[in-house]
C-alpha cells in the first residue's frame, strides 16, 4: 500500500510539473523580484526534492545495501 501512494505522489508532481496556467504572464511578482512562474518552480523543485527524499527512506530495496562478493571477483582471486 505504501508503494502505492508513493507511486501516486509521483504522477501527481509529474503532473504538476506541466504548469500551463503561468505561461503567459509574469504577473504577480513575489517579493518584488521574482516572477510567478519562477518561483512556482523553486516550490516545485522543493517539493520534489521532498518526494525524491520519501522514495530514498520507505522505498529503497535494503538488499543493495548489502555488500557480498560476486562470484567474478572470487575467480579472479590469486
Amino acid at each position: 500500500m505504501k508503494g502505492l501512494w508513493l507511486a501516486l505522489l509521483v504522477i501527481v508532481l509529474y503532473a504538476l510539473h506541466q504548469d500551463i496556467w503561468f505561461w503567459r504572464t509574469a504577473q504577480p511578482v513575489i517579493f518584488g523580484f521574482l516572477p510567478i512562474g519562477l518561483f512556482y518552480h523553486v516550490c516545485y523543485t522543493l517539493a520534489v526534492c521532498l518526494v525524491m527524499w520519501l522514495l530514498v527512506k520507505l522505498a529503497w530495496p535494503s538488499q543493495l545495501e548489502s555488500i557480498e562478493p560476486s562470484a567474478t571477483e572470487e575467480d579472479t582471486a590469486p
